[in-house]
């Protein structure tokens, strides 16, 4: 204080038995004043104005152990069996969100604290204390909110987290094992059953656990629901793995708690799922959770494109078996689309008058068949010599697969409409058949026309069904409807549309004048010796491009042949993928830096898995290494969504204040993300605290339940200033008085014309109703 003043301090405490007196605003009051008085008359007598700050700190009560299903940690069972597929009737936080389904996490949020201050007001009587007691936590100046986290969220806490992260490490010390197997049949052999130590720690669940999990895999799935892009992230694709909804999707989930994620209940999981896929494939039942119909899609895993072509090839089998097929109902491969230039599609239009005409009649030109269509009048198209160039009733008797005439475009050597055929679908290819082309290609030498060699088989059946669709065609008219950038027409004698790029050729001078391409022209030409061995056939007639017997067959031995390193390469892009997928369909709001997180979480995985995509025999050490740290870097974002849905639950009501939260936290966090953390570093607490305003007051307090009778008997409810129930855990005050040296017994030392105003007695409240601490500070003169 300087060579004016001093000031003295007192301290005490009472640990237990606090006087009841002492445990309300106004025996503390009285205390206060006790202090300066001369006697205790002056008590009552005098009113003595005191300044009083005050902050009360109130803490939701913890969740009771009693209200959840005790249930073994993460959720699985000790029999080793999937989450999904042992449902057990229990009320968790979590149950509206994602994961649960696969595992139940523990709330990273125990609680809040929240801490309420009043503004610094004059009191000057104990019965202004009274009243100030029964005032409502809602009636004060400032509130602050304080997330109360789980141990769970740090990582020194010792205990082990059960979530997506932790089997996936799994699954990589499964991926590395298996990297020196010949086959999946090894691990679970009586005679080479592996490495000493995974016969020890390696359990395959019984069988009663593989049947049911079998069957929550292979239930009947709709479909026409199947929409395997709904909810992905953008950066989903990146990945080459298989859509999470899908059957091996699905298996790679599975797998990862199915015994605990070990390579000997992988390889036998894996074992009883190909022999239920040969089930559906020899009794032509639909794959369950895979389309019947579409394209490959290359940017898949190499098993899911597998399995799609199964399931396409189960159904066509399945319509190839139907007895007595209707007419037009068994060419499942037909399609009435035309290649080439795409104004042909919009070309197929009704001039014609029937362009549905059936693949076994005949498409006559001739008015009989046509009496309703002005246009079918050969009279409106022929020329006094139509017999010269061909008899139209004779051609059109014998005409099969016309799927309609292709706008004004004519035969050359005939003067009839051009027809354009129905052809077959291009059959199916995944990415190892068209590997396996690409080399027979390249082994044949630069001498063939890659895309003719390529395509032979699709051009041959394109060909026999545009000649059964044009019986008078010849080779320039196969070109000028299939390959019209072949065909090159004189400007003089034919002019183009622009608005539908369709060719209008000139009647007044027949035939139009035009020659083929230097390519298609050229001696030798391939496509010339296909088409002068097709036989006119329409393509209901033809065999099938797709054999679905022999690609259902070569698919299942792709399954029953796989070696254990590209099953379980396959596993592990797939599982990360179908786990980052799961954990994105959480709803947890509008929070930037975490949707930008999880964005780059699936950026880094596509990075990381590169070295799956080569031959996965070259895996070495630091791949292993990676493949941790990407497991760890996992486990950071979904400890953040986890955290982030939990919030999102809690202040629906007030979002910023749980984006706040969240931000703060993230901040605090952002440290430790994409690194492992080390036993002996500095430990910080998280001790941020977030404002709550004024209209997000009412969505706070609601959040202090009132205490149920188990939760509050041993509570006693002695302090005031209750919220829904809930006395303070922490009451600090602060009493203060001040004087004018001028006006008090001190002022006769004090300097002279000092007139600043002293806090001459200053008494800090610290304490609850089973504990208290009182510090007094005294300032004077002598």
């Amino acid at each position: 204080m300087g060579t004016l003043f001093t000031r003295r301090f007192e301290a005490d405490r009472i640990g237990n038995q606090v006087p009841v007196k002492l445990m309300h605003l106004e025996g503390l009051y009285e205390l206060f004043i006790s202090k300066f008085a001369f006697s205790n008359m002056d008590l009552s007598m005098h009113l003595f104005q005191v300044n009083l700050k005050m902050k009360m700190t109130y803490r939701t009560l913890p969740y009771s152990e009693d209200d959840d299903v005790q249930e073994s940690e993460g959720g699985f069972t000790e029999s080793g069996e999937s989450p999904k597929s042992n449902h057990q009737s229990r009320t968790q936080w979590d149950d509206n969100c994602p994961w649960s389904e696969w595992y139940s996490a523990e709330d990273p949020l125990r609680g809040f604290e929240l801490l309420t201050v009043w503004s610094e007001k004059a009191i000057e009587s104990s019965l202004e204390m009274a009243e100030m007691e029964n005032v409502s936590p809602l009636e004060a100046e400032k509130w602050l909110i304080t997330p109360c986290f789980s141990e769970i969220l740090s990582d020194g806490s010792g205990r082990k987290r059960i979530g997506f992260a932790s089997q996936l490490l799994l699954l990589i010390d499964a991926f590395h094992m298996s990297l020196d197997a010949k086959f999946v049949e090894d691990f679970i052999s009586v005679e080479n059953s592996g490495p000493e130590n995974l016969k020890s720690t390696a359990v395959i669940p019984p069988p009663t656990v593989l049947d049911r999990v079998l069957k929550d895999l292979f239930h009947e799935v709709d479909a026409l629901q199947l929409d395997f892009a709904e909810g992905d992230h953008e950066n989903s694709r990146t990945i080459k793995g298989s859509p999470l909804e899908s059957l091996f999707g699905q298996f790679c989930l599975h797998s990862l708690w199915f015994g605990d994620c070990n390579i000997r209940a992988i390889a036998a999981f894996w074992i009883e799922f190909v022999r239920e896929v040969r089930w559906c494939w020899e009794e032509s039942q639909p794959l369950p959770r895979m389309q019947a119909n579409g394209v490959v899609d290359l940017s898949t895993c190499l098993i899911h494109q597998k399995l799609h072509m199964l399931s396409i090839c189960i159904d066509k089998k399945r319509q190839l078996n139907q007895e007595c097929p209707k007419a037009g109902e068994n060419n499942f491969f037909l399609s009435a689309h035309v290649k080439g230039d795409s104004q042909i599609q919009s070309d197929i239009s009704s001039e014609d008058g029937d362009t549905e005409a059936s693949f076994f009649e005949c498409d006559s030109l001739s008015t009989l068949d046509h009496p309703n269509d002005p246009e079918s009048d050969i009279s409106s198209f022929v020329h006094s010599d139509d017999v010269k160039l061909g008899d139209p009733k004779h051609s059109a008797c014998i005409r099969k697969g016309s799927a309609g005439i292709v706008g004004s475009m004519m035969l050359l050597k005939s003067y009839q409409n051009m027809h354009a055929p129905f052809t077959q679908d291009p059959p199916l290819m995944t990415e190892d058949m068209h590997e396996e082309r690409l080399q027979a290609v390249e082994a044949l030498g630069e001498s063939f026309r890659f895309s003719a060699q390529l395509e032979k088989d699709i051009l041959s059946s394109d060909m026999s069904a545009f000649k059964a669709a044009n019986p008078d065609a010849v080779f320039e008219d196969f070109i000028r409807w299939h390959s019209p950038r072949d065909w090159e027409n004189d400007d003089n004698m034919e002019k183009v549309v622009s608005n539908t790029n369709a060719v209008v050729e000139s009647t007044n001078d027949w035939p139009p004048r035009g020659k083929l391409s230097e390519r298609m022209s050229e001696h030798g030409n391939l496509w010339r010796k296909i088409w002068n061995e097709a036989f006119p056939m329409p393509a209901s007639e033809q065999k099938p491009l797709l054999d679905p017997n022999q690609e259902g067959e070569k698919v299942l031995h792709y399954l029953e042949t796989l070696r254990p390193y590209e099953l379980l390469g396959q596993m592990v892009s797939t599982a990360f993928k179908a786990a980052a997928d799961t954990l994105n369909r959480t709803s947890f709001g509008g929070l930037k830096q975490l949707t930008t997180r999880i964005g780059q979480l699936y950026l880094t995985m596509a990075a990381t898995f590169r070295c799956l995509q080569k031959n996965s025999l070259s895996v070495g050490t630091e791949d292993i290494e990676d493949l941790k740290r990407l497991c760890a870097i996992f486990g950071h974002v979904e400890s953040l969504i986890i955290l982030a849905a939990s919030l999102h639950q809690k202040f629906l009501q007030a979002p910023r204040l749980s984006e706040s939260i969240f931000n703060d936290y993230y901040n605090f966090y952002l440290p430790k993300m994409g690194t492992v953390s080390i036993g002996g570093d500095e430990k910080k607490d998280f001790d941020k605290k977030q404002e709550v305003r004024r209209q997000e007051r009412e969505v706070v307090a609601s959040m202090f339940t009132p205490p149920t009778v188990n939760q509050s008997w041993r509570k006693v409810l002695s302090m005031g200033n209750l919220l829904n129930g809930h006395e303070p855990t922490l009451r600090e005050i602060i009493f203060s008085k001040r004087d004018h040296l001028s006006e008090n017994y001190y002022a006769s030392h004090a300097p002279r014309g000092y007139q600043q105003e002293l806090e001459t007695y200053r008494m800090y409240i610290c304490g609850t109703s089973n504990d208290l601490s009182v510090a007094l500070a005294v300032a004077s003169c002598d």
